[in-house]
Formats: C-alpha cells, sequence, structure tokens
C-alpha cells in the first residue's frame, strides 16, 4: 500500500476512529468537523474529548473546519450522520475532482426520501463513482488498533479493490463486494434491530428470547435485501450478518444501549438528550417500515421499534403483540 493523502468528512467517533486508521496505515489524514472546539481539541491535545474521548489520536491527524483543506485527498471518507449526507456532500462538489473516491461511511437511510446513502450522494455529487464501506466494526476498537474486518462496496470492480487495498492494512481488513445495495441495507436495518435487541435485554427477557430476536431480525433484514435486490451471501457476509452480531450484542452500540434505556423504563426524550452522538437507528426506522410497506415486505420487529419510537405503542404492549403473532413454518426469507 502506497501512502496518500485521505480526507475524513465527519469526526464524530466513527469518523475519529477512521482518520486514527487511515494515519496508523502511514496516511496524511485531514479530518473535517463541524465543531470548532473539536477540530482545537484534536490538534493541540490530541484527542476527541467529545465524541472519543480516552483515546489517544496520532499527532498526525490534522483537523479543520475548512472544506478545502480536502482538496487534493486521493480518497474522501463521507463520515457524517446519514441525515446530514445530502446537505455536506454537496459542499464538496466544487472542491473534489471526480476521480477522487468518495467513499461512503454513514450507515442509515435518508428519513424523508427513504434513499440509501449511495443514492443520496449520487443526486449531489452526480460525477463521482461512490464506494460505500460498513461491517462490524465498534470505533473504540477500531481507533485503539483492535483488528477488524468490513466490506468495501463498488459498483466498479476494479476501482473497488483498487481502493480496498489502498485503505486496508493488517489490522483493518477490507473485503471488496459490487453489491452496493446488501451492504448499505445491512449496515442501516441492524441499527434498527439492536434497538430492539436491547430492549430484549433492557426488560431483563433473557439469553434464549435475544437469540431469537436477533435470528428473526436478520429474517426481516433477509426479506428486505431480497426485496431490493440484495445478494444474499452479502447479507450473510461481514456487513450484515456479521454487523447485526456486533450490534446487538454489546451496549457499545448506541442503537443496543438506547433499546436497554428504553426497556428500563427511560423516556426516549431523556435517552437522547443526554447523548452528544447520534443514533442512526432512531431516524432509519420509519424510512426502513416505510421501504417495506412499499414493498410488501414483513417487518413485524422493525415496525413494533417503530410503533414505539413513535409513542404509539408501550414497550409491553410492542412485546405482547409480537408474542402473539401466529406460530409459522420457518420459511426465513420468503414469508414470516
Amino acid at each position: 500500500m502506497s501512502a496518500s493523502k485521505i480526507g475524513v468528512v465527519g469526526a464524530g467517533a466513527w469518523g475519529t476512529a477512521l482518520a486514527q486508521t487511515m494515519a496508523r496505515a502511514g496516511h496524511e489524514v485531514t479530518l473535517w468537523a463541524h465543531e470548532t472546539e473539536t477540530v482545537s481539541a484534536i490538534n493541540t491535545h490530541h484527542e476527541n474529548k467529545t465524541f472519543l474521548a480516552g483515546v489517544p489520536l496520532e499527532t498526525s491527524i490534522c483537523a479543520t473546519t475548512d472544506y478545502n483543506d480536502l482538496k487534493d485527498s486521493a480518497a474522501v471518507l463521507l463520515v457524517p450522520p446519514a441525515q446530514h449526507m445530502r446537505a455536506i456532500a454537496a459542499n464538496l462538489n466544487e472542491i473534489i475532482n471526480h476521480r477522487v473516491d468518495m467513499v461512503i461511511c454513514a450507515k442509515g437511510i435518508e428519513r424523508e426520501t427513504g434513499a440509501l446513502m449511495v443514492d443520496v450522494v449520487r443526486d449531489v455529487l452526480p460525477d463521482h463513482t461512490p464506494l460505500v464501506l460498513s461491517g462490524p466494526s465498534f470505533a473504540a476498537d477500531v481507533a485503539r488498533g483492535r483488528p477488524a474486518a468490513l466490506t468495501l462496496a463498488c459498483a466498479d470492480d476494479i476501482r473497488g479493490r483498487t481502493c480496498a487495498r489502498n485503505l486496508g492494512y493488517r489490522d483493518f481488513r477490507l473485503y471488496w463486494t459490487d453489491d452496493l445495495v446488501g451492504v448499505q441495507l445491512g449496515g442501516a436495518v441492524k441499527n434498527v434491530l439492536a434497538i430492539a435487541a436491547g430492549i430484549v435485554a433492557g426488560k431483563s427477557l433473557g439469553a434464549s428470547a435475544h437469540a431469537a430476536l436477533v435470528t428473526r431480525g436478520f429474517a426481516e433484514l433477509q426479506r428486505l435485501g431480497v426485496a431490493l435486490g440484495a445478494r444474499p451471501e452479502t447479507l450473510m457476509g461481514l456487513s450484515g450478518l456479521g454487523d447485526l452480531i456486533l450490534t446487538c450484542g454489546s451496549t457499545q452500540s448506541r442503537n443496543m444501549s438506547l433499546g436497554r434505556a428504553l426497556g428500563e423504563g427511560k423516556t426516549l426524550q431523556d435517552i437522547l438528550g443526554a447523548r452528544a452522538s447520534v443514533t442512526e437507528g432512531v431516524f432509519t426506522t420509519d424510512a426502513v417500515v416505510a421501504i417495506a410497506d412499499q414493498r410488501g415486505v414483513e417487518m413485524p420487529i422493525a415496525r413494533a421499534v417503530q410503533a414505539i419510537l413513535n409513542g404509539k405503542l408501550v414497550v409491553d404492549d410492542a412485546i405482547d403483540g409480537l408474542l402473539s403473532r401466529p406460530m409459522k413454518p420457518e420459511l426465513a426469507v420468503a414469508s414470516d
């Protein structure tokens, strides 16, 4: 791998971890942040005290609030919250050359339009070929140099292979695919299901209930994936099943920890009010259910999460509704 200039847009926990990873791999890294205090903390104290406190950052990382500082990048990693992707990516239209790899690292679906992140970026950066990076990875683990493996998707196979080899290294293994839909769906839908898994934990329903929830949740992801043209092997891979297992299995996940707090009786407003970071599943749930409705896909777990988040059902009633559903043959993909 040859060293090059890498831009990272978004200095939340995941954006900061990716900047750290790229710097450790020998790249020259410029990290764009919205908050001036975050830029100052990174450049002065080499720590993102707001979003990734306690993790010393490579001193070579240069933080900025100026998009123009990304101009000469060989690749730009787009890591804003999914609901801000459209506005932030649009700011790069006149700055970043169309030959530069634009790698989408946000996991979500645009709430207002139901658009996947690739379609959002294509709308505002029509001359670029977007790539998607997703997979089982907690920011703190990656930032500390612990091994992780993710999937990089690109419609252009040669470009995807080249980018994966340029950005990956020993402790940050990247596998490539051309299945953009499958990789995006895995990253987005697992956040919704992780909220449900957290609720199971918060209600102390036990490990058996957790296993059932994750398995049936994966069936919902598979059904939606088939309807949208994702490949089954992608959904079974790192960006699908792998990310689902990780996110549903630890309160390091913001989505699972939010679900756990809901299960313990806290209100959504109180939970979100105490957080600096965005919990993507809260915003993605409506879009997932809307897409499922449009495609005629049964997603009872996702729908129950939506009802809880929107205040239409209390947690106990949502659980009762799921447990009261008719028992059927286990046809994981075709029906529920």
